[in-house]
């Protein structure tokens, strides 16, 4: 983990933390102009409550790198066309004028503003910046630390899951074998219930044959006694 001597003196440390502008107005409330995206010399200073001289030499000190960051310098054209724009919208806002400047002006950005938090020794509001960075910082290690043991547990898990799976294996193509030869057994079951059942129609035709022919030769029993009793009263 970085320490705060660390970010002072490392560029490359301090480029890692760029991202997080959201920590300036977590530790003071920022004014910005009203474009809501600059702000000049004068405003950097009071907040973190130094002098503007002190912003100036530590911008001058680290030129490429506050550049690099999000800083300007505004002149002729640009400037005046900022400027009205600045009237513009400092109008909107209900003020009477905006504070313009004579020949140049600079402005910074949120990212410049906390490049100059990450190299403003002078300033306990710069050092608060600082520390909200690194603690956060030490807060996400310790959550991804966390994380990462979650996971390697997971992990132990899941391979005992993929041990018991390959023990599994074999006991689930045996219990699929046999459920493929039941299935067998039942359909062969099938075609003899089938088979049997046109067997039992057949037999019921012929039984109806049997009683029609049943029927028959009783009716000629009938007629045969009939005409043995006539005979005989003669």
């Amino acid at each position: 983990m970085p320490t705060e001597v660390a970010l002072l003196e490392s560029r490359a440390l301090r480029g890692e933390q760029m991202g997080r502008v959201d920590v300036l107005d977590k530790v003071k409330s920022l004014v910005m102009l009203p474009d809501g995206v600059h702000v000049r010399t004068e405003d950097v200073a009071r907040y973190f409550e130094v002098s503007t001289e002190t912003v100036k030499k530590v911008t001058q000190r680290h030129r490429a790198e506050v550049e690099e960051n999000g800083l300007v310098v505004l002149r002729g054209s640009d400037l005046r066309l900022f400027q009205r724009d600045m009237l513009s919208l400092w109008g909107r806002e209900g003020q009477e004028s905006y504070p313009q400047a004579a020949t140049q002006l600079t402005l910074y950005t949120r990212r410049t503003v906390l490049n100059i938090a990450l190299l403003l020794r002078d300033s306990d509001i710069a050092r608060c910046v600082r520390t909200y960075l690194l603690d956060a910082e030490e807060s996400l290690r310790t959550q991804y630390a966390s994380l990462d043991h979650r996971v390697t547990r997971i992990e132990s898990c899941l391979t005992g899951v993929g041990s018991a799976l390959q023990e599994l294996g074999p006991v689930l193509v045996r219990m699929s074998e046999r459920l493929d030869s039941l299935d067998r057994k039942v359909e062969m079951t099938h075609q003899v219930v089938g088979a049997m059942s046109l067997r039992l129609t057949d037999v019921q035709q012929d039984v109806g044959r049997l009683d029609g022919r049943m029927d028959a030769f009783a009716g000629q029993l009938k007629d045969l006694r009939r005409r043995n009793g006539q005979g005989g009263q003669r």
